[in-house]
């Protein structure tokens, strides 16, 4: 393992927020649900949509765009819940759409710079170069909460 968790070929499952695609590794990914009933529970940050129960067990849904800061889209047929583990912690993640799951070189990954659009550097593991393809990769323990909550860059 590298300091960036990955080892030298990395298997990612490549998802849409809106017109970027982005990456996680596939050994946080659980499972690939479509969209379902979300059930909401109050006093909670806006990122979190609600809980869905999972085969008994009552898992925390993240708007991923809302947790990036991206523009908020209607759901469509394409509209998927990845579900991922960190650490301990498991939760399902809003996304446009899952596309493929792809073995990308670590040597393509560069370390993320300080922001990519509106999606802070807290929130990304790297950039994947694939062919003409840029894959924004996150961290899923900042996205998940673990460990340090981001900084407010300036928003307060």
């Amino acid at each position: 393992m590298h300091e960036n968790g990955f080892d030298n070929d990395v298997q990612l499952v490549v998802f849409r927020l809106g017109q970027e695609e982005y990456g996680i590794s596939i050994l946080q990914v659980q499972e690939i649900k479509r969209m379902t009933d979300i059930t909401r529970v109050p006093h909670t940050p806006d990122y979190i949509t609600g809980v869905i129960n999972l085969r008994g067990s009552v898992l925390p849904v993240i708007d991923l765009k809302k947790r990036l800061g991206l523009q908020p889209q209607p759901f469509t047929d394409d509209t998927r819940i990845i579900i991922v583990k960190v650490e301990d912690l498991s939760a399902g993640m809003i996304v446009d759409a899952v596309s493929e799951v792809l073995t990308i070189g670590r040597d393509n990954i560069e370390p993320p710079q300080t922001a990519i659009g509106t999606v802070g550097a807290s929130y990304l593991s790297g950039v994947g170069k694939l062919d003409n393809r840029l894959l924004i990769l996150l961290n899923l323990d900042a996205i998940i909460g673990l460990g340090q909550e981001p900084a407010r860059q300036g928003r307060e």
